[in-house]
């Protein structure tokens, strides 16, 4: 057995080998790729070199993805990815795949990739001997008449091979015996039946059974044989066999025809009577797909469904049925039943390939997916027609056979749409029609194709002063309306300006989040507002990026409390006095308390008001220009303190206070006694040293000037030139502090009176006299003769003491104590 399995296996490479030249003879002309192959191959083993065969480099079928597309020849077939052989992958039986029919081939498609490509192959499965005769009947009962004469023919049921071809070609032989011979019959369709032949008499008397063996041999290599045991019963003479009107029956039946539908009724006649006449019908076959599918009616031979009957498993039936009368004798005919196909089996859409996600920014005429459309029925009923449902920029090309390739028609842009659904609609061309749909959703991927943007193009943000450096003060936020990596945004403040720079030292921003934090604290008197360049910037390749821009204003606090300039508070509070004549009238102005506020807005405005209302009678104060004027007419010389308090309108309100010393009199030297002694006894009796030093230096220095002024008053007179008084005492402000402290509340500039006290025993003091609404370029006094008074320099110490006591000097600044 083992020789002859290998001389089997031998023949059959070389049958393959030689298919396989055949193809590549006609591989070119028929576009076709075929193989040929022996049922019942071992698993894995060649039927051929398909990458070869297909003209392609074994390196590339990997990348490529060369694969098998079929619903039923996948699961036979195998593609070895290493050296590109057709492989067998399951057991393959002719028998089961096609039955009795001549030509019997498998059929799939060979799809690859990049680029794309199918490739119609077909392998020819080829019949072995692996089916041995088999008897319907493995014993078969005859009643033969012992009145028969030499030469009567008795027709035994073939036996059957469900091989092919010379395979299945059959001989017969009869076991050894005296009576019988086998002979053989042939019916008009070609089938040959064997046949007892009486050769000598039977005599029912000497023997009434007689068993004998028939064997049947096919035609293969090695023979394969199947046996029946004929068992003759020798009975009375029986001379007529069942005829039957036809011996070929032909019907035609749709499939899903209702169950126990009749097909048709075969009849067969007798000439016998009596029992001999009785005819019995049946099948004579072993095909399990008719016994599962058809009954036949033993008593009158209607021929009946009793399964379902489905075109696309079986076309066609070829049925034996058998008429046997009481005697025994048996006749046979062929029915064959044609099926109908009917449009039955809705189209079915399969995705061989599909490409997703694609880019947005693919050109049109991309292919995205390849797509088969099939249908299990045949005909018109088979053909289908495929269309893409909706308006979508895809479009179907067909291709080969039932392929259809999935490709772009437009651009595509992901920010409108994520995805597609692409609905593919299969109609075929059955009446009525049937249609199938298939969705195929078609994912877009993202191009960083769009820049962040900001919300405004400006934003306006507020921090208040004195800050806490750290602090969050604003967020901007940006939208990109790409996705993933391309739609992470950084920010970052950028500026090709210096001064922006500058200001960019004051803050910092959050890279992630864009939350602006300050860096330290502001101060609304040195900065009230600055701007600052903000830059979104993704993370795509390239990036993109957009800016904005942030203005920041400081928001004032009251942090900084009034400054009062006059009377200035480097003064002591004894030191300043201001001079109210005994002729002011009732309103008329004594002095002005100026003071300004660094802060701005309501945290700036001043009001002014006397810390102690008891001691003002004689005296009101305007809250808004710090003007103190006269309450009623003063009769009696008398020094008054008042203290007046500055509030700002912050919240809460900040504060500063100055001290007035209101003095009683027409002129300094009317009260200049009093305040002297109010002075010298005011003063602790332990630092009257100190105090006489500083008279002593004062008075040299007062000594010198007077000198000095003596002499150019004489020099100017000779040349009849302006007195000493003329000359412009008065410093001038500081133009930078003019737009700051010139609320409204204070002409500028004021003149002033003042007299001075050298008694070495009294502390020096000043006094101080405004003129009010009097220019500076009027302040010249033309009662100086007494400066240049010559008399002075003969006068005594204590003299010149006085005489120094009663001089007046204009000037338009204050007088600082020294």
């Amino acid at each position: 057995m083992k020789i002859q399995k290998t001389q089997i296996f031998i023949g059959f490479r070389w049958q393959v080998m030689i298919s396989f030249l055949l193809f590549c003879l006609c591989h070119s002309v028929s576009a076709q790729i075929h193989y040929s192959m022996y049922e019942e191959m071992q698993k894995g083993s060649s039927i051929g070199n398909l990458v070869n065969d297909l003209g392609l480099n074994i390196k590339e079928i990997s990348f490529r993805r060369l694969r098998i597309v079929s619903r039923l020849s996948e699961k036979y077939f195998s593609v070895n990815l290493e050296n590109g052989h057709l492989n067998v992958a399951d057991r393959i039986d002719r028998e089961t795949l096609c039955g009795t029919a001549e030509e019997c081939f498998l059929a799939f498609d060979a799809v690859i990739e990049n680029p794309l490509n199918v490739y119609h192959v077909r392998v020819d499965i080829k019949d072995t001997n692996d089916n041995p005769p088999r008897f319907v009947h493995e014993i078969v009962d005859l009643e033969i008449s012992e009145h028969s004469m030499p030469g009567i023919r008795f027709v035994i049921q073939n036996a059957e091979d469900l091989d092919m071809g010379v395979n299945s070609l059959l001989k017969y032989k009869l076991s050894e015996n005296k009576h019988f011979v086998l002979g053989e019959k042939t019916s008009t369709d070609g089938r040959t039946f064997p046949e007892l032949v009486l050769e000598t008499c039977l005599d029912r008397e000497m023997l009434s059974k007689l068993e004998l063996t028939i064997t049947a041999y096919d035609g293969g290599n090695p023979v394969q044989t199947g046996t029946a045991l004929i068992r003759i019963t020798v009975t009375d003479f029986n001379d007529n066999y069942p005829l039957f009107t036809q011996e070929v029956y032909k019907v035609s039946i749709p499939e899903n025809i209702p169950l126990n539908s009749t097909v048709l009724i075969v009849k067969a006649s007798d000439k016998d009577t009596g029992i001999n006449a009785q005819i019995t019908y049946s099948f004579s076959t072993t095909a399990k797909n008719v016994l599962r599918t058809f009954n036949i009616n033993p008593t009158n031979g209607e021929i009946t469904t009793k399964g379902t009957v489905d075109y696309e498993e079986v076309k066609h039936f070829d049925i034996s049925v058998q008429a046997q009368d009481g005697g025994g004798l048996v006749s046979h005919a062929k029915v064959l039943i044609e099926i109908l196909d009917e449009n039955d089996n809705i189209p079915g859409i399969s995705v061989t390939s599909v490409t997703t996600p694609i880019s947005e920014h693919s050109p049109p005429g991309t292919v995205v997916a390849l797509i088969e459309a099939h249908d299990l029925d045949s005909g018109e009923n088979g053909e289908v027609d495929c269309q893409i449902i909706g308006v979508i920029p895809f479009k179907l090309l067909s291709s080969s056979g039932n392929f259809y390739k999935i490709v772009t028609t437009g651009t595509l842009d992901r920010e409108q749409n994520l995805q597609y659904n692409i609905t593919v609609q299969a109609v075929d061309k059955g009446s009525p029609p049937l249609s199938f749909t298939k969705s195929i959703r078609m994912d877009i991927s993202d191009v960083n194709d769009n820049s962040p943007l900001f919300e405004k193009s400006v934003y306006f943000a507020h921090v208040p002063e004195n800050n806490q450096p750290g602090a969050s003060i604003y967020s901007v936020q940006a939208m990109d309306y790409d996705s993933e990596e391309n739609a992470k945004l950084t920010y970052s403040i950028i500026s090709s300006n210096p001064e922006v720079f500058s200001a960019a030292a004051y803050i910092s921003i959050n890279p992630i989040t864009g939350v602006i934090y300050t860096q330290r604290s502001f101060d609304y008197e040195q900065e009230t507002e600055f701007q600052v360049e903000v830059m979104a910037k993704d993370c795509g390749s390239p990036s993109l990026n957009s800016s904005t821009t942030v203005k920041i204003y400081v928001i004032d606090e009251n942090d900084n409390s009034p400054i009062i300039l006059y009377p200035s508070p480097d003064f002591g509070v004894s030191l300043v006095y201001e001079l109210v004549p005994f002729s002011s009238e009732i309103g008329s102005l004594v002095t002005k308390v100026v003071a300004v506020d660094a802060d701005s807005g309501h945290n700036s405005w001043l009001s002014y008001h006397f810390l102690q209302e008891s001691e003002t009678s004689y005296f009101s104060i305007d809250h808004y220009t710090g003007e103190i004027r006269t309450l009623r007419i003063l009769q009696e010389r008398n020094v008054l303190r008042v203290v007046v308090v500055v509030k700002d309108n912050g919240n809460p309100p900040l504060s500063a206070t100055v001290t007035l010393n209101l003095v009683f009199g027409d002129t300094f030297q009317h009260v200049l006694p009093e305040l002297s002694n109010q002075s010298r006894n005011s003063e602790p009796q332990s630092n009257m040293q100190i105090y006489l030093v500083i008279a002593i230096a004062v008075i040299s220095f007062l000594f010198l000037l007077t000198v000095i002024s003596a002499i150019i008053s004489k020099y100017r007179e000779s040349k009849s030139s302006t007195s000493f008084s003329s000359i412009n005492t008065c410093p001038t402000i500081d133009p930078r502090f003019l737009p700051k402290y010139n609320t409204g509340t204070l002409p500028f500039p004021y003149s002033y009176d003042v007299c001075v006290s050298l008694d070495p025993s009294e502390k020096d003091f000043a006094f101080i006299k405004s003129y009010h609404n009097v220019p500076v370029e009027s302040l010249i006094d033309a009662d100086d003769s007494g400066i240049g008074d010559e008399n002075l320099k003969e006068s005594t110490p204590g003299a010149g003491v006085e005489q120094l006591l009663k001089m007046k000097f204009h000037y338009s600044v204050l007088w600082y104590k020294t």
